[in-house]
């Protein structure tokens, strides 16, 4: 598999600052995301190879381990500490004058005794027979976006990874910013090592009608002047469709009211189900007309 320079993929320099990564990576993340390139393969590559790319960057310590061992950074601290106990026998065998090692990333730069020093460290038989050590593969990250509605039901939904499609089934409830693993779905281990895994962030928009907390829904309705003094019934919005809710006479502006079980589902808890708060928002009447207004005014004066 040929190497893939993070630094590359996001048009960026070894010396960007962690501003610019995040700025480099929002910019070509909307650019290739597969909502927005449903068909393109080529872009949902591109997409995963971002995503690798600003994983490894905006980590500090990723960061570090893959400006110093390239495409192994995963595995290059384990090779060095190899490498510093072959110096130290080279010093204590060879009284102090033994061979200097050159250290190049996996595999060394044909240096046959560092190999075999690295044999008897990870793996390597005796008798001259070698097995090379089995490395975990990458592990992949993605982003899946969802709206509010689509969070409140449990559905089937692909995702493309690498190339590769994969089915999910999204369960109800999953809030933003949650992450899910996906075990053995990433990247392909070395010498017959295991596959990665794959993690999977949610991305749950903001919804224009409802604020959420948790499984708890949030609006605000508007309450006219009539219904909120003498009571009655409005009709309020829900997920699911509209509902009747009852008005009590004299209902003052920001009164809350709980709608039991009309939240969203509660995450893996089947039958479970938050709660829907609505503040009335008294709606004051304007453009009165001369009778309306002399019925305000004797209203006003008989409660005086």
């Amino acid at each position: 598999m040929a190497f893939i320079d993070y630094y590359q993929v996001l048009g960026i320099t070894k010396t960007a600052s962690d501003k610019d990564i995040k700025s480099a990576y929002r910019k070509l993340a909307r650019k290739y995301h597969p909502d927005l390139n449903p068909n393109d393969a080529e872009a949902h590559k591109k997409f995963q190879q971002l995503n690798e790319a600003n994983e490894v960057l905006s980590d500090p310590e990723k960061r570090k381990k893959y400006d110093q061992y390239g495409e192994n950074w995963q595995h290059g601290e384990a090779y060095e500490q190899a490498r510093q106990q072959q110096s130290r026998q080279q010093h204590s065998y060879g009284g102090g004058g033994g061979q200097a090692f050159d250290f190049e990333g996996f595999g060394g730069g044909g240096n046959d005794d560092f190999s075999d020093f690295f044999q008897s460290m990870f793996g390597g038989g005796g008798g001259g027979q070698r097995r090379q050590a089995k490395y975990r593969g990458q592990d992949y990250n993605a982003e899946l976006h969802l709206n509010l509605k689509e969070a409140s039901e449990t559905h089937k939904q692909t995702l493309s990874v690498n190339g590769k499609n994969i089915r999910l089934t999204i369960p109800a409830g999953v809030e933003n910013g949650q992450t899910i693993k996906i075990t053995g779905h990433g990247g392909p281990g070395a010498n017959g090592g295991p596959h990665g895994d794959l993690y999977i962030k949610f991305s749950v928009a903001d919804d224009l009608r409802f604020k959420r907390k948790g499984s708890d829904l949030y609006s605000t309705v508007k309450l006219d002047l009539y219904t909120a003094v003498l009571g009655g019934e409005i009709t309020a919005d829900t997920l699911n469709g509209k509902v009747k809710v009852k008005v009590g006479a004299g209902t003052q502006n920001g009164t809350k009211v709980k709608l039991k079980g009309k939240g969203l589902p509660v995450y893996k808890k089947d039958g479970e189900f938050g709660d829907l708060y609505i503040t009335y928002d008294l709606q004051i009447p304007v453009n009165l007309t001369d009778k309306q207004k002399q019925l305000f005014e004797e209203l006003a004066k008989s409660s005086t």
